[in-house]
């Protein structure tokens, strides 16, 4: 809900709400079908409703861009009551989520998004955007518009509805529930809007069969659009940054002094009395996000990321879609800082991002500078004190780029890309995936004259502390990074079914769930987990360094092949994408065959042991239950627990059921305390010849440079057989076991607990 500081008048619908009623329903589009020919005006034709978002970019409903042909629609829009109509095409450039060549059956699923691109420019208003979730809106009144047919005629319409909870808690398809009104046929994709702030926070989605009301989606659903693979070096190699760029150079323009008389997005919110993040002037507001989007975006989620945790005191909510650009990083320091401290937040989030490393291209520079003209204004009436901070760190900042740019390295390393790399508050370089240095002086705002966030180093640094020389095959060192977790539990009394989990293990050990469920059908584990582990990915990926994924399955269905998961239907599998190894969830389930004793083999210590020993000795792979092309059956436990602990055991035959069920085989290995162990899965290939696959993994784990290695080692053969490259062809269908006995599953067996 908006709290009372945040501004707003509650009250009626004033003068200060007509103007902002006018300015939505000038952006207020309806969308036809491409052939809407010379009869703009036909209902025949008409979809749904939509809005510009930003200039030559249309927000709308998935499923009303889904009544056109081919992907093209016609946008016809008109500025005022007394303006002619005017026809546009338009190309439906993303939809979420995205169902190409799967057109769905029924309602199209939640968050049920698409925008659409114009195909040509015209002048037209754009609304103005939260960069605020509707999360925080928990109650009370908002507004719509759209359009519909009324008495054969298609006419715009707008109104009050309520707010009445959310459906589907989080998740990539939560909705707001509105009520307390008719939402009429053709509404969907039209605006919502926050009267109180004077933003729009959501899109209609649909309306109730029965009653009044209905569902709307919040635009930071949009931070779940696809994230390109490189790195986002202009805003234009990513269509979230491309149009929220776009919007906040709109409006800040819209503010400079102009020949129009029209009132701004920022005079109504002036006029309603909004204050955002109850610190700065709707102007100061619209200033700061024109600048930032003069910037070249975020690297990715995880550099933003890096810079807002680099900020002390900041929670960051985890059961939201985690922000993308400048501007959502804004918006959620308005939710978590003290009335008095807001705004000290804000300038040092903006020296941040003003000093994150990127081209010094001259336009860049020349947005640095506006950025810091603007941050000395802002603080012009805090203590002199934090000023001087201010301009100490700006002095010492500009030192430091000057020097890294002069000769390519800082401090701390090479210039990534990612920030600005300098030392921690120690004074000593911080490294590491998602390592950021934080910097406080012990009060509740961070100190003004703090070095900045220290940032990771590329993978091929990031990977080992030292290179391995053949002649004595010194072990790599893996720098421990951000890691995404799946975990899966069986359901004993519904075998089934299951309950999973996607977290993010950070390298000190702390796990930070961000989505689970319950009783899902083993058959839709894979399409009911892609859109949190899309999200999850988001967080931790950076450019060209994606996030490893530890799949944790129960000992029954180890040979799960998550690694063959595709989270959408035009993307490579996981397992070519990123490094995807398999961990058992269940442990303390494995059944007794009648040779392990728990009471008289402490395994938790044969499994720590056999880890040290697997790292600190050069690897040797052996082949379990294959002899020269002849199966055999896996040894019992008491002979795979005298094997070396240096050995990697490998499967060839896992599939054929042969002598036991799979499973078994590998619970075996398991229960003799291996951490490490390398199987493929041939089930319906039985011509296949042996030779090649034991002499392939024999070379990847006899002749690598550490068992630390393989789950790179195999995601490399991954991505040359997906490549067409013969020599990975021996890897079809391998998989790696990678479990460390000292990075322990959190909370095990929590999901099976009773309420």
């Amino acid at each position: 809900m908006t709290h009372r500081h945040d501004g707003g008048a509650p009250g009626a619908f004033d003068e200060a709400h007509r103007a902002l009623r006018d300015l939505v329903l000038a952006a207020t589009v309806r969308i036809h079908r491409a052939d809407v020919g010379y009869a703009p005006d036909e209902p025949g034709t008409f979809l749904g409703s939509g809005f510009f978002i930003a200039p030559n970019w249309v927000l709308t409903c998935a499923h009303v861009v889904h009544g056109g042909e081919g992907g093209d629609v016609a946008v016809i829009h008109q500025s005022g009551a007394d303006q002619a109509a005017s026809v546009v095409a338009g190309e439906v450039v993303a939809t979420l989520p995205d169902r190409t060549g799967q057109p769905p059956s029924g309602s199209w699923p939640a968050p049920d998004l698409a925008l659409v691109r114009l195909r040509e420019p015209v002048g037209h208003a754009c609304v103005y955007v939260s960069e605020r979730p509707t999360a925080y809106v928990s109650e009370g009144k908002l507004l719509y518009a759209g359009w519909t047919v009324v008495g054969g005629r298609l006419q715009v319409l707008d109104g009050p509805i309520e707010v009445q909870g959310t459906l589907g808690g989080w998740s990539a398809g939560a909705q707001m529930r509105l009520g307390h009104n008719d939402l009429p046929y053709g509404v969907s994709g039209g605006p919502v809007v926050d009267p109180q702030r004077g933003e729009v926070i959501g899109v209609l989605k649909s309306r109730t069969d029965h009653g009044q009301g209905g569902t709307c989606t919040g635009i930071e659903r949009l931070r779940t659009l696809p994230v390109p693979r490189g790195a986002a070096t202009a805003e234009h190699d990513d269509v979230y940054q491309a149009v929220f760029h776009a919007h906040d150079r709109y409006h800040r323009h819209r503010q400079l002094p102009s020949g129009s008389r029209g009132a701004t997005w920022a005079d109504a919110q002036k006029r309603i009395g909004a204050r955002p993040g109850r610190t700065l002037s709707p102007d100061e507001r619209t200033e700061l996000l024109g600048r930032l989007a003069e910037l070249p975006p975020p690297a990715g989620t995880r550099a933003l990321l890096d810079v807002l945790e680099s900020l002390p005191d900041l929670e960051l909510p985890q059961h939201l879609p985690a922000p993308r650009g400048w501007r959502d990083g804004l918006g959620l320091l308005y939710e978590n800082a003290r009335d008095d401290g807001v705004l000290k937040l804000v300038l040092d989030y903006t020296m941040r991002v003003m000093y994150a490393d990127r081209p010094p291209t001259p336009s860049t520079l020349a947005a640095e500078r506006a950025l810091w003209d603007w941050v000395r204004q802002a603080a012009a009436g805090l203590d002199s004190g934090y000023r001087a901070g201010l301009a100490r760190r700006r002095e010492e900042w500009s030192g430091l780029r000057a020097r890294t740019r002069a000769t390519g390295h800082g401090p701390a390393g090479p210039v990534t890309g990612h920030g600005v790399i300098g030392p921690d508050a120690t004074g000593h370089g911080v490294t590491g995936h998602g390592v950021t240095g934080h910097d406080s002086s012990g009060g509740a705002h961070p100190r003004p004259d703090a070095p900045p966030p220290a940032v990771p180093l590329p993978a091929e640094a990031h990977g080992r502390d030292r290179p391995a020389t053949p002649e004595g095959r010194d072990h790599a060192r893996v720098t421990p990074g951000l890691t995404v977790l799946l975990e899966v539990l069986r359901r004993g009394w519904e075998p089934d079914r299951c309950d999973w989990s996607v977290s993010v293990a950070r390298p000190d050990g702390d796990v930070v769930r961000l989505h689970e469920a319950e009783r899902t059908p083993w058959d839709r584990l894979a399409a009911e987990a892609a859109e949190p582990l899309a999200e999850a990915f988001r967080r931790c990926d950076a450019p060209d360094r994606p996030a490893p994924l530890q799949a944790a399955l129960p000992h029954l269905l180890l040979g799960l092949p998550v690694d063959t998961w595709q989270l959408h239907p035009d993307e490579p599998p996981l397992g070519v994408q990123r490094p995807v190894v398999v961990r058992c969830s269940d442990l303390d389930q494995l059944p007794d065959d009648g040779e392990y004793d728990p009471d008289e083999a402490d395994g938790q210590h044969e499994r720590h042991d056999r880890w040290r020993g697997l790292h600190t000795h050069d690897a040797r792979a052996e082949v379990l239950d294959c002899d020269d092309g002849v199966r055999q059956p896996v040894p019992p436990v008491s002979d795979l627990r005298a094997l070396a602990h240096r050995t990697v055991p490998v499967l060839c035959r896992y599939g054929e059921h042969r002598y036991e069920d799979d499973a078994a085989a590998l619970v075996r290995i398991v229960h003799a305390g291996f951490g490490v162990a390398l199987w493929r899965r041939r089930s319906g290939r039985s011509d296949t010849v042996c030779g090649e696959f034991h002499r392939g993994a024999r070379q990847a784990v006899d002749d690598g440079v550490g068992a630390e290695l393989l789950p790179e080692v195999v995601h490399g053969m991954r991505v040359k057989l997906r490549a067409g490259r013969t020599e990975a062809y021996w890897a079809d269908g391998i998989a790696l076991y990678y479990d460390d006995p000292h990075r322990p599953l959190p909370g095990a067996g929590d999901l099976l607990e009773a309420p």
